[in-house]
C-alpha cells in the first residue's frame, strides 16, 4: 500500500471522514501528482518541494480553477504532508513556505422566505405518494437545516413523532436533536402512513425512498431541490445547500442565538457559522440606508 493508499485509509478509518470527503481528498491528491508527473517532477513524498506546490497552483489558476477551489486543494495537501511527518515519512513540509491566493468572500445564497411559503403551500408538488414524498424532503431540508447526505440517511428509527424530534447524524458520525414543528409533524405523519402504504418500500429502513422503494441518492435530491426552487426563484443556484443557508439566514433573521444555530446546522466551530451573520448585517443596511433620513 503506498502513501497515499495509507493516508485515505487513515481518513477513513481514524478521522472517521465521510465516503464523500475522503473521495474529495483522493481526487485532489491524485490531480496533484498526475501534474507532478506531466511536468517530469519527482513523485516521491520526501522529494516534494514548495516550489512544486506553487507551480500546480500557478497551473490551477491558469486553467481557470477558482481560488477558493485551489484553497480547498491545497488544504487537502496540508492534512496529507502533516499526516507524511506525523508518520516520521517526510521531515520538512513543503506547505509552510507556500502562500496562497485571495480569495472572495462570497456569501451564502439563501431564497426569500415568502418564496418558500409560496412552494410549500402551493399545489406545486401534486398528490400521490412521490408528491407527499418530494414536499416533505423539501420542508424538512428548509426546517431543519440538515445536509443532504444526512437527509439520505435519516432511518425510521431517527425520526420520533410523539417528541417531535429527529435525529441527525453528520460528519465524524456526531449525532444532534433537531426540534420540529407541530405542523411539520402532521405533514410528516402523513408521509409515514402512505410509506407504509407502499409495499415497495417494505425492505427499507431509510425514511425517504425512491419511487422503487429504495434508499434516496445525491443525485434524486439534487435534482428535486433544483427543479422545485425553480418554480419560486431566478437565483442562480438552487442546491440542497442553499436550503440549508436559508434555515440559518431566516433563523438570524429572526432574532435565534448564533450558537444555537451552530448546534442545529453540526458545525463543529462557532466560525463556520458566523458566516450567516453577514447576511443580516446586510439586510440591517438595506433598512438604514432606506429608513434613516440621512442615508
Amino acid at each position: 500500500m503506498d502513501h497515499k493508499e495509507s493516508f485515505l485509509k487513515y481518513l477513513q478509518t481514524e478521522k472517521r471522514y465521510s465516503p464523500h470527503t475522503v473521495r474529495s481528498y483522493q481526487n485532489d491528491l491524485d490531480q496533484f501528482f498526475l501534474f507532478l508527473k506531466e511536468d517530469g517532477m519527482a513523485g516521491d513524498p520526501s522529494g516534494i518541494t514548495s516550489h512544486q506546490v506553487r507551480a500546480w497552483i500557478v497551473s490551477l489558476m491558469g486553467a481557470g480553477i477558482s481560488a477558493v477551489s485551489v484553497h480547498r486543494k491545497i488544504s487537502c495537501l496540508r492534512v496529507f504532508f502533516r499526516w507524511l511527518r506525523k508518520e516520521g515519512i517526510i521531515i520538512n513540509d513543503p506547505l509552510q513556505k507556500v502562500v496562497l491566493p485571495k480569495r472572495k468572500k462570497r456569501l451564502p445564497e439563501f431564497v426569500r422566505e415568502e418564496a418558500l411559503e409560496t412552494l410549500l403551500d402551493d399545489d406545486y408538488f401534486g398528490e400521490g405518494f412521490s408528491g407527499l414524498r418530494n414536499r416533505t424532503i423539501i420542508e424538512m431540508l428548509y426546517m431543519t437545516g440538515m445536509r443532504r447526505a444526512e437527509l439520505i440517511g435519516l432511518r425510521l428509527n431517527d425520526v420520533d413523532l410523539g417528541e417531535s424530534t429527529v435525529k441527525v447524524t453528520g460528519k465524524r458520525n456526531k449525532q444532534r436533536i433537531i426540534p420540529l414543528t407541530r405542523e411539520f409533524i402532521v405533514q410528516l405523519r402523513n408521509y409515514l402512513d402512505a410509506r407504509n402504504d407502499f409495499e415497495a418500500a417494505s425492505g427499507c429502513s431509510m425514511v425517504f425512498v425512491t419511487d422503487k422503494g429504495n434508499k434516496l441518492y445525491d443525485k434524486f435530491v439534487y435534482n428535486l431541490v433544483k427543479r422545485s426552487l425553480s418554480a419560486v426563484t431566478t437565483m442562480e443556484k438552487k442546491s440542497p445547500h442553499v436550503l440549508r443557508h436559508t434555515f440559518a439566514t431566516h433563523m438570524l433573521n429572526r432574532g435565534a442565538d448564533l450558537n444555537a444555530i451552530k448546534e442545529f446546522l453540526g458545525h463543529a466551530n462557532l466560525s463556520a457559522t458566523q458566516v450567516y451573520t453577514h447576511n443580516t448585517f446586510e439586510k440591517l443596511k438595506k433598512i438604514y440606508k432606506q429608513a434613516h433620513p440621512r442615508a
